[in-house]
This record gives structure tokens, sequence and C-alpha cells, in this order.
């Protein structure tokens, strides 16, 4: 059930993610600035945020299968971004900084590169 859940959750997560980017890039077509994408990360890591402070402090309960439904489907559907911000701050509130800025450094900066390199390997062929 539980992989059901997830699946279901990143269905429609990545159907949102689309339609989100989409109004964005019809609203302001003539902006090259990736839009869509930065209202997609940001209110994403805000729900994820929301969610896991409401979860934190009880104020909400959630059973197992509904958690992974929302935060592994849904929102990782939507963006894997808010659960890289939610990691890097549960690094970081729980102490572990040096872990937080080394999941910086390895998702962004390591990431980067590597769009780069497979970028470069992808049209070496031409």
């Amino acid at each position: 059930m539980t992989w059901i859940a997830i699946a279901v959750g990143g269905a429609l997560g990545s159907v949102a993610r689309h339609g989100v980017n989409h109004l964005a890039h019809a609203q302001f077509l003539t902006m090259r600035f990736p839009l869509g994408i930065v209202i997609v990360n940001v209110s994403g890591c805000f729900v994820i945020g929301l969610l896991a402070g409401l979860l934190a402090s009880d104020r909400i309960a959630l059973p197992v299968h509904w958690r992974e439904f929302v935060f592994v489907g849904l929102l990782g559907g939507f963006t894997t971004f808010s659960t890289f911000g939610l990691d890097t701050f549960t690094l970081a509130r729980t102490g572990a900084m040096a872990y937080a800025l080394l999941n910086v450094a390895a998702q962004v900066i390591v990431g980067l590169l590597a769009v780069w390199i497979g970028y470069h390997i992808g049209v070496a062929g031409r």
C-alpha cells in the first residue's frame, strides 16, 4: 500500500509542478528567469516546513502511509528541493552544521557540476 500511495502522490505532485510552471510561463512569457520552478521550490519548501512543524508540535497527526503519500509522493513529485531543504534544516537544527553545509555543497555545487559534465558528454558526440 505504501508504494501505491507514493506513486499516486508522485503523479499528482508532478502534474501540479507542471501546472504551476505552465501558468507562470503563460503569465510571464517574456521572462527568461525560471520563475515557475522558483515558485514550485519555494512553495514546496514552505509546505514541507509547515507540515514538519505541525507534526513535531503534535498539532496534527498523520498515519505513516499518509506521511509517505504527502512527503515522499506529493511533495517529492512536486519538488525534491523541499526534501533537500528539510534535510538541511533538520541537520542544522540538531547541531550537525558541518553535515548541513556538506549537504548544501554536495547537492548544489556537485549537482551543478554533474549537470555540466553530463551536458558536455551529451554534446561531445555531435
